[in-house]
């Protein structure tokens, strides 16, 4: 008896040390996460999780709740889109200030986006002074952090993810480095199939619900007329409306796009009034929690078919 107890326990001992090799990475957001999931697959002991669940969206003012904190107290590295997106960085990092950080932003050139003040508030108070403009004449300007619908983006993303994981998980880096050469390869060929689809569209007017879309705009030759509504959550005042549907009917009736996330009422009362067409575009900040691998590639093609659909092409 006293040699199978000692058995066991050289057992559990051996034992104890593959258990403890198990990684938790968690990612910041949906389009991260597809990533992350890409770079991992096939890696025995390593758990992916979603910090926001699949159906979180883009992370405009999104604050962490408790169970985040318990997910992040768990990781051994946490992947963020950077560029802005996660307004709650800084509470991470004072919260946790040994959790790596891999930003995947990193090297990707943004684009600025002008944000509007709101001097729509009905001018309840004739008397009381305006805000400071700081100079910009009622704008104050911030990175447009949407950097992934651009496939020559997200390979600079994927690329810089799998640095960190490697950096952080170097028992699986080879495993890793196969993952992230194989992917690449895919989104290299969805960004080639992209620009020729779009080839013959010179720089089409569109009219999109926030401001999620200017990177693939700009690298698939699309111009971006006009935005709807650049806080996705706010809704539109009536002026603000009505100088929409002056917008949109100067520009011709271009098809305006929203997003399969937000509430499309502002559009449909705009092309009720204009005519113009709706149509609905994925920045792929939302989807099912055990979608395919190919996720990404896929969202992005059947975007292109809803251009050409909509663009008559």
């Amino acid at each position: 008896m006293k040699k199978l107890s000692c058995l066991i326990a050289l057992l559990l001992a051996l034992a104890l040390p593959c258990a403890a090799l198990g990684e938790t990475i968690v990612t910041s957001f949906y389009p991260i996460h597809l990533f992350a999931r890409n770079l991992t697959q096939g890696l025995e002991g390593v758990e992916v999780i979603c910090l926001t669940p699949p159906t979180g969206g883009c992370l405009h003012d999104y604050q962490l709740q408790t169970g985040d904190m318990k997910r992040l107290a768990r990781a051994d590295v946490f992947l963020i889109n950077g560029a802005g997106m996660e307004g709650y960085l800084d509470g991470v990092l004072e919260a946790f200030p040994a959790l790596p950080v891999v930003d995947a932003s990193v090297g990707v050139t943004l684009i600025e986006s002008c944000v509007e003040h709101d001097h729509d508030h009905g001018h309840e108070d004739e008397d009381e002074e305006p805000a400071p403009d700081d100079g910009h004449d009622g704008h104050h300007h911030e990175m447009n952090a949407h950097i992934w619908l651009d496939a020559q983006n997200a390979i600079i993303m994927v690329n810089n993810l799998a640095d960190g994981l490697m950096a952080q998980l170097p028992r699986h880096a080879q495993a890793i480095a196969a993952n992230r050469d194989a992917y690449v390869a895919r989104l290299t060929a969805l960004d080639a199939e992209l620009k020729a689809a779009l080839a013959h569209i010179d720089h089409a007017d569109v009219i999109t619900f926030h401001e999620a879309f200017p990177y693939f705009a700009e690298a698939y030759g699309l111009h971006v007329a006009a935005v709807l509504n650049r806080e996705p959550e706010d809704a539109l005042s009536p002026r603000a409306l009505a100088d929409l549907c002056e917008t949109v009917m100067h520009l011709g009736n271009p098809p305006l796009f929203t997003e399969p996330q937000y509430e499309d009422a502002a559009a449909r009362t705009i092309s009720r009034e204009t005519g113009a067409p709706v149509y609905t575009l994925d920045p792929i900040v939302t989807g099912p929690e055990d979608a395919p691998l190919t996720y990404y590639e896929d969202v992005m093609r059947q975007n292109v078919q809803t251009l050409l659909e909509a663009l008559g092409h």
